[in-house]
């Protein structure tokens, strides 16, 4: 796939891992502006929200590390689960906010799945190139 070729490039896979920081101070910006998050809730609900933002961190993760597809997914899980306890705690000092162990469980959770798939992808990837 040539998805993959290209993030094998190292400026690539920088502004990946730039792109994951990036998005994560915006989920903690965003989150924790007063009435924010009961605003987005009104389109989806908090376990949505948190799966496709978590999922797309990994991802992104996934994409500026290196190594094998599997020690990248794992990677880019351990990441979003230091991620995820992050925006937790930041909550945490937010009247109007709380901390979630549930949430953060459904960021590591969106985190397995989006992590075996790029690994899947990546694997297949690589064998489809070798032939």
């Amino acid at each position: 796939m040539p998805l993959f070729t290209f993030l094998q490039n190292p400026r690539v896979r920088l502004l990946c891992l730039a792109g994951a920081v990036l998005v994560y101070v915006t989920i903690i910006t965003v989150g924790n502006v007063p009435g924010a998050r009961a605003d987005i809730a009104a389109y989806a609900p908090g376990a949505v929200l948190h799966s496709i933002a978590y999922a797309v961190l990994a991802a992104l993760w996934f994409s500026g590390s290196r190594g094998t597809p599997l020690a990248r997914a794992c990677k880019a899980v351990l990441a979003v689960a230091a991620m995820g306890a992050g925006d937790e705690y930041v909550q945490s000092f937010f009247p109007y906010r709380g901390a979630s162990v549930r949430d953060w469980a459904v960021d590591v959770s969106a985190a397995i799945v989006a992590g075996s798939v790029m690994a899947l992808l990546a694997a297949r990837a690589t064998v489809d190139a070798g032939r």
